[in-house]
């Protein structure tokens, strides 16, 4: 019998049809449960199937899925949604990331892809570069990072 854990591994070596069709059959035996779900999620954006994933992230959300895959699914879906265009839907599940885990600074840098693609270019360089320099250990950058994080939301004053 095959097993969730048979199909994380075969993801993991990049053979996400057998995978898939490893899940697709333990979908049939537990439709509600999260973490195939999640995987599912999962398989299908690797296969470039963004579409074919969304339905699987919203329901292992919607199901439950505990953490620390119901942050990586948040992630998923935010990017997914921004990937298909869906910006506006991106947003708003990057900022549902963005207050459920604080300390998450992935969602602040997907987030301002998404703020990017809906021309809210200022406050997505803010985000860019306030995650740039809090957390780069770059020798030049670590020098610079007081003035990188206090520019960051100033990028258009000019001053006399």
């Amino acid at each position: 019998m095959s097993t969730i854990q048979t199909a994380i591994e075969l993801r993991s070596a990049g053979k996400s049809e057998e995978a898939k069709q490893i899940l697709l059959g333990l979908l049939e035996q537990s439709p509600e449960d999260p973490d195939i779900l999640y995987q599912l999620a999962w398989v299908h954006d690797l296969m470039g199937l963004e579409g074919e994933a969304v339905p699987y992230y919203e329901k292992a959300i919607s199901s439950g899925l505990k953490d620390p895959e119901r942050r990586g699914a948040l992630l998923g879906l935010g990017s997914t949604y921004r990937t298909l265009g869906l910006y506006n839907k991106s947003k708003e599940i990057f900022e549902r990331g963005r207050q459920d885990y604080p300390q998450a600074r992935e969602f602040n840098v997907f987030y301002a892809m998404t703020l990017h693609n809906l021309g809210q270019y200022d406050k997505a360089m803010e985000f860019l570069l306030k995650e740039l320099g809090e957390t780069s250990s770059d020798e030049g950058i670590h020098r610079y990072q007081r003035a990188i994080v206090f520019y960051s939301d100033k990028l258009n004053q000019v001053w006399e």
